[in-house]
């Protein structure tokens, strides 16, 4: 039968979606479900690890159906998912022994605190181009194995595993077969060296964790697997951390390349080839992707909270029943009314990395209302893009001339309309905003021999629109002036 098809997994912080790829990026179907986020403690996030591969398989499984496609047309799956969130499970059952620490989760702050004190920060960044922060999968893993009765004992004999969910899908997936993780994952832990591309002895050593929990470290495009819960037998073919996906999806293959993804979070990744850079600023290095035996590096910067936000107007707030409303409720109003939300919830990203600062909604009077505040929300998104875009500026050397953007929240005219005039650059939506799942599908079509090079790939890319700044100088100087402003009113609250 002709393999026709891809299959992607994008199993996300707050859903998991499937979506059924056409050559050429057509999609031919995609599902999507929502799962249950869990609160347990102030700044603690955590998520049902059974739950969020339920949720996946079911969503695989209704787009298949959706599509109207036999199983065997399936050429390979890609994965994608959340990045840094903490799995650890049970060797002989798959059982997880506690939730999973999702990577916003700041439980571990303390702890990051004594290791900078310790005078570790150098050597963690130099190692694994991440600063010391609650954010990584380091300090999760060893918070479980200190707080789960019995946990730190069963990992020494080798009885538990440790994964980031790619991992957990792919063991799930392959019925336990194939314990593993891709190199733009690993990078994600803070156990990796992205030097040598290997787990570092020395930091296992530091932060007490045994290597036989860790999953064998492969290229993010090749053959991780087979898994047949399908209907068939397919090869799991490509895997990748969300947002290096979303900088493959979107084509940015060359050096001085640039996205930025606006999904739970809000994630911007410049390629920098072959040359990891080092951060002074507060962004992070990562590793890209690892293709025919070599590796892209990307300077990184993420804020914690961007479409969350959103979420917790329909959620928290009720000012909003869908995501959808908040583009014309903005537009109801001509400017925020002086009105700035800092979304810090569970603390600031880069370039802040400020594990006690919390959100605020600076501003009020008695004029405002919740147009307003619709509104100064999803300025908020586009101010921490800025602060992201302007710091990557000073890190790299050079201006950055544009900017392509994607994740849900790109659909919303007047966000990318409010980031051009902040930026002051174009600002570019490709026609597929669905480029995180695209990203993953493209790395499996290149293992399996779907597509044949990134020129092939690289050619169905195409931009849907291109937002153009239109305000002056003074007035954006005095936006973002009133945005840091804001910002700094919420640094260290607790």
């Amino acid at each position: 039968m002709i393999k026709k098809y891809l299959l992607a997994l994008d199993q996300g912080t707050t859903s998991s979606r499937a979506i059924i790829f056409a050559r050429g990026g057509k999609i031919v179907a995609s599902v999507q479900r929502e799962f249950k986020q869990y609160y347990p403690h102030k700044g603690w996030v955590e998520h049902d690890a059974d739950e969020i591969f339920d949720t996946q398989l079911l969503v695989a499984k209704e787009a298949i159906k959706k599509a109207e496609i036999d199983p065997n047309e399936i050429a390979a799956i890609g994965i994608t998912n959340q990045r840094e969130t903490s799995i650890v499970w049970d060797k002989a059952t798959g059982k997880p022994i506690c939730p999973a620490i999702v990577w916003q989760c700041r439980r571990t702050a303390e702890y990051c605190d004594e290791l900078k004190a310790e005078g570790l920060t150098d050597k963690i960044r130099m190692k694994t181009g991440l600063v010391i922060d609650a954010y990584f999968s380091a300090t999760k893993i060893r918070w479980i194995l200190d707080n789960v009765s019995g946990a730190r004992e069963r990992a020494e004999r080798g009885e538990l595993l440790f994964g980031t969910v790619d991992a957990w899908l792919i063991w799930k997936l392959t019925d336990g077969r194939v314990h593993a993780t891709d190199v733009s994952n690993a990078a994600r832990t803070m156990l990796f060296n992205i030097n040598t591309l290997q787990w570092d002895e020395e930091l296992l050593k530091i932060f007490g964790i045994p290597s036989s929990m860790l999953p064998t470290v492969l290229p993010s495009s090749g053959i991780f697997g087979q898994t047949d819960m399908f209907g068939a037998s397919v090869p799991i073919a490509g895997v990748a951390g969300d947002q290096q996906a979303a900088l493959f999806g979107q084509c940015c293959f060359s050096h001085g390349d640039v996205k930025n993804t606006y999904g739970t979070g809000g994630f911007m990744l410049m390629n920098t080839k072959d040359k990891p850079i080092f951060s002074e600023n507060g962004l992070v290095t990562t590793v890209a992707w690892s293709l025919d035996g070599k590796a892209d590096y990307a300077l990184e910067g993420s804020t914690f909270v961007c479409g969350a936000a959103i979420q917790w107007l329909r959620d928290g707030l009720g000012l909003i029943k869908t995501a959808a409303e908040t583009e014309a409720m903005a537009l109801e109003v001509p400017d925020n009314g002086g009105v700035y939300v800092v979304p810090a919830f569970v603390g600031l990203g880069a370039p802040y990395w400020d594990a006690y600062a919390r959100g605020a909604i600076l501003g009020i009077t008695r004029g405002i209302t919740k147009n307003h505040i619709v509104r100064a929300t999803l300025e908020s998104m586009a101010y921490q893009t800025a602060d992201l875009l302007f710091t990557m500026q000073k890190d790299c050397g050079a201006k950055i001339s544009s900017l392509k953007v994607d994740g849900g929240a790109s659909s919303n005219n007047f966000l990318l309309d409010f980031q051009a005039d902040i930026l002051d650059m174009p600002t570019i939506r490709p026609t597929c905003i669905e480029t995180t799942a695209l990203g993953a599908a493209n790395l499996a079509a290149l293992a399996v021999g779907f597509y044949s090079s990134l020129d092939e790939i690289s050619s169905s890319w195409a931009k849907d629109r291109v937002f153009l700044p239109s305000i002056d100088a003074d007035r954006r100087s005095r936006r973002i002036e009133m945005w840091h402003k804001a910002v700094g009113r919420t640094l260290n609250w607790l």
